[in-house]
């Protein structure tokens, strides 16, 4: 069995071709898993599409047979060339997936090092994929170990501290534009995750918003939930207010473009308009409307990236570990060992008794080979059901929980890691969405 990631990202993809592999609803994830799942090389898999990055998870027999299938799957989804995309790919394997995934996790491979978005994201992709059979024991102990050490990275730095995110980020840009956002008033079209993190931001630097949404009751809802200084339009309203408004912020789950040129009239004064989204929600090119993308918040996000190096690296380190500590656990949890270890410990035990047993003289010396025989036997049938039992269950996801109370009940591995619950793992419980402990 090997681990291995296809990770684009915005290190390696520009937001035109994310954009092309962003996977907005779960009908077509579930497609694309669907027919990854049609190799025999494939055992388990996690699609991870955010606004910044697209990742394959799998667990896999082969990583040489499977990649060529999981490019030319993509390369049908997208439209782009296999050949392109594998240039394009970062492919990581064993080892080198773990880390990655434990560094994704922890915010440390994030276009704003340190936001907190990326544990609900990776959370809800696990979910998904377990729910409809797509991971089982494989990858859930990988993701259970990844929640683990994006928590120690979490309670070790501050790199978490007064969060960063793709949003707070525009709205920092927008500041700088502006000089300040005292009174202005901000459109915010959409009512996700991204929409209400901007309006957040745009509330604490003293702006007013105007929320629109393809539902008005989102609309509504969201207004209600940032509160003062916060009103809702009809969608129907946007092409009026892209003409009113200087300062816009769009972050819809859209997978085409919501505000296009022909929405968009001339004015004499300058516009900003950020588009969080992707795929991307605004496609203008006019002289007084200047958009910014995600990709262009890249000055924003250096100067965010060299405040926190050192707490970086603190927490690199601690993601070094956990990848060890993880492969090393893994070691532990071999059904074949443990069999074994029951075995020679059932062996040791009668061999002890018998020998005492012969030099306190309750039986004679020359019954000796005979009694062993005899209990030999014994203990053989009495572990024949346990030895079935374990190799049976050796695939399932509870068998680590099983085998570690063995461990622990006999007393085998004194030095053991923290046992876990691997079948009720973590993107259920133990922290919100946000990734902040509850």
């Amino acid at each position: 069995m090997h681990y291995l990631i296809i990770s684009f990202t915005h290190k390696n993809t520009d937001i035109k071709v994310r954009e092309k592999l962003s996977f907005s609803d779960e009908d077509k994830k579930k497609t694309f898993l669907d027919k990854l799942h049609k190799s025999k090389y494939i055992n388990e898999s996690i699609l991870l599409s955010t606004c910044n990055r697209v990742e394959v998870i799998t667990s896999v027999s082969s990583c040489k047979e499977i990649i060529k299938h999981i490019f030319d799957e993509l390369s049908v989804f997208s439209g782009i060339e296999a050949s392109e995309l594998e240039n394009r790919a970062d492919i990581y394997e064993d080892n080198g997936a773990i880390h990655h995934l434990f560094s994704v996790v922890a915010s440390l491979d994030s276009l704003v090092i340190g936001e907190t978005q990326i544990v609900g994201q990776l959370k809800d992709a696990f979910k998904f994929s377990a729910d409809k059979g797509f991971c089982s024991q494989k990858l859930s102990r990988a993701m259970h170990h990844a929640f683990k050490c994006a928590a120690s990275v979490r309670a070790s730095t501050d790199i978490s501290k007064n969060p960063i995110s793709v949003s707070s980020v525009a709205v920092s840009k927008a500041k700088d534009v502006f000089g300040s956002l005292e009174g202005e008033t901000a459109v915010l079209v959409g009512a996700g995750e991204m929409s209400r993190l901007a309006g957040k931001h745009l509330l604490a630097a003293g702006a007013k918003i105007v929320v629109v949404n393809r539902s008005l009751e989102r609309a509504k809802e969201l207004a209600d939930e940032l509160g003062e200084d916060v009103t809702c339009r009809a969608y129907s309203d946007l092409k009026e207010l892209l003409n009113t408004h200087s300062l816009l912020f769009s972050a819809t789950g859209a997978p085409h473009f919501v505000i296009t040129e022909d929405m968009v009239e001339s004015r004499d004064f300058e516009r900003y308009w950020f588009d969080i989204a992707v795929p991307r929600d605004i496609e203008c090119d006019m002289q007084d409307v200047n958009v910014y993308a995600v990709d262009d918040l890249e000055e924003i996000v250096a100067k965010n990236l060299s405040m926190r190096e050192e707490q970086a690296r603190v927490a690199f380190s601690i993601v070094g570990r956990s990848t060890m500590e993880f492969f090393k656990w893994l070691q532990t949890l071999s059904i074949e060992p443990i069999i074994k270890e029951l075995r020679d410990k059932a062996k040791a035990c009668s061999q002890k008794e018998i020998k005492r047993s012969v030099k306190k003289g309750y039986i004679p010396e020359e019954y000796e080979e005979t009694v062993e025989k005899i209990l030999h036997c014994a203990f053989n049938a009495f572990l024949h059901t346990p030895t079935l039992k374990l190799k049976e269950l050796a695939e399932k996801p509870e068998a680590d929980t099983i085998v570690q109370s063995i461990q622990e009940i006999f007393e085998f591995d004194k030095d053991s890691i923290k046992k876990l619950n691997m079948y009720k793992c973590e993107y259920y419980m133990g922290m919100d969405k946000n990734g902040e402990d509850k």
